[in-house]
């Protein structure tokens, strides 16, 4: 896990961040089906095409069951297995939306995104500040990027290079996306080059 910046997570005081935790999202089990009642199937984390982690789940008509193990350290592994609610709440235009309602005890926010410790819960549960927080101008550049590399279905990192036009996007809007990231860039390999010098002052794509 982890995110730009997340190497910074050792600095006197540094809180944790949402990058730095496993997620769920609500949001993406809408559009996947995950929460159709009578679902059951797994959800898997990886890292370079590799599984980390994984769970299960089953969904029913107002909530999902997370059924998982996890250890802390060298501790033994713990079961775990509890629902996680859900509500729909009506857009203003027309349909619903679902929210999950964070497990932890004595909160019950309604949120989008589930942090995964030894449970699953919501960010302030866990006083997670937003990767934004620790960034510098390289970070935060590098950061837009992947955004932009994401709604071009490009793989994530701006070293992994360019890709194509989606078969969906039409060219003028592929061109704007494409100028954009590669300012986004530039200005990451910039910042870090006054930062790290030699490093990477002879870098390019």
């Amino acid at each position: 896990m982890g995110g730009p910046g997340s190497g910074n997570r050792w600095r006197y005081g540094a809180k944790s961040t949402t990058g730095d935790y496993r997620t769920l999202d609500v949001r993406r089990w809408a559009r996947e089906g995950v929460l159709r009642p009578g679902y059951w199937g797994g959800w898997q984390w990886t890292r370079d095409g590799e599984t980390v982690a994984s769970i299960q789940m089953r969904a029913e008509q107002d909530r999902v069951f997370l059924i998982y193990r996890h250890r802390s350290g060298d501790a033994e592994w713990k079961d775990e297995q509890y629902p996680v609610r859900i509500v729909r709440m009506p857009c203003n235009l027309g349909g619903e939306r679902p929210w999950f309602i964070c497990p932890a005890v004595g909160c019950g926010r309604r949120v989008a995104i589930l942090y995964g410790g030894g449970i699953f819960a919501c960010r302030h549960c866990y006083r997670l500040a937003y990767p934004s927080a620790r960034e510098d101008v390289c970070d935060r550049a590098a950061r837009r990027a992947d955004k932009l590399r994401a709604r071009l279905g490009w793989e994530p990192g701006i070293l992994n290079g360019d890709g194509g036009k989606p078969k969906w996007m039409r060219w003028r809007t592929f061109e704007r996306l494409a100028a954009e990231h590669d300012r986004f860039v530039g200005r990451s390999i910039e910042a870090a080059a006054l930062k790290f010098g030699p490093l990477v002052r002879d870098f390019r794509f």
